[in-house]
């Protein structure tokens, strides 16, 4: 049996009760094969991608980890990963565009691939997904946004609701949206999924109009179980009217 007669043996629902189409774009996600904590496999991905599908998305963009201790993927290494999903959805008849970028960890080795003019992948217009650890404030946090504008990035920062050094410094907080920071959220922060400080923090940047984009930062079925009951959410009508980049991506 091939690899893609695999896909055939298993069957999902291309359309969901479930519905993201007012979101047009997922930018965040986790869906290349075996290169991070992720789709595992080839069929993983298309099986993700058929349920992402499903609830109305026209575009993925993919973002797998670019993070030095632990995955150590390159732009090539992920163009290739891009590669085999087109060619399975082709096999597959699926239409849904995927593209792909990547969620860069903030660290000195990435602030020299900005400084040296090493290639970034790019969501769309120069926007840059990065990511920090999750407890504290890494030292050259300001610096590193300052040279990605230098260089004509727009840093996209990735689920800032899951930051405990945001959530106890307003002042940073405020000084990152000065600085034109963008704010991507996860959806699934509004379900409770992490944590009720995260659900908490998330509620309120989207209070204040500080989220100017969502995303599914999908990595596995299980994600996707979860974002279902993203409706029972009293966020849920409110970030349909907000005035987001996903549809412009």
């Amino acid at each position: 049996m091939g690899l893609l007669d695999i896909f055939k043996t298993q069957k999902y629902e291309e359309v969901s009760e479930f519905s993201l189409k007012w979101l047009e774009v997922d930018m965040h996600s986790h869906l290349i094969p075996g290169i991070d904590d992720g789709a595992k496999t080839l069929e993983d991905s298309i099986a993700l991608i058929k349920r992402l599908k499903g609830y109305g998305l026209r575009k993925i963009i993919t973002t797998p980890h670019i993070m030095t201790e632990y995955f150590r993927n390159t732009p090539e290494i992920i163009r290739l990963g891009l590669e085999d999903i087109r060619f399975a959805l082709e096999k597959e008849e699926l239409d849904i565009q995927v593209d792909a970028a990547a969620e860069y960890y903030i660290d000195e080795i990435f602030l020299e691939k900005v400084e040296s003019g090493q290639e970034l992948l790019t969501i769309k217009d120069n926007f840059v997904l990065v990511e920090t650890g999750f407890m504290n404030k890494p030292q050259m946090l300001m610096e590193i946004f300052f040279a990605m504008e230098m260089n004509g990035y727009k840093p996209v920062l990735a689920h800032p609701e899951r930051y405990h050094y945001l959530i106890k410094d307003p002042d940073l907080l405020y000084d990152l949206l000065n600085r034109e920071v963008y704010f991507q959220i996860n959806l699934l922060s509004l379900t409770g999924f992490y944590s009720k400080p995260t659900k908490h923090f998330a509620e309120m940047l989207i209070d204040e109009k500080r989220v100017k984009l969502f995303g599914t930062d999908c990595h596995n079925q299980r994600y996707l179980d979860m974002l279902e009951t993203l409706p029972q959410s009293k966020y849920y009508e409110k970030i349909q009217e907000l005035d987001l980049l996903n549809q412009k991506l």
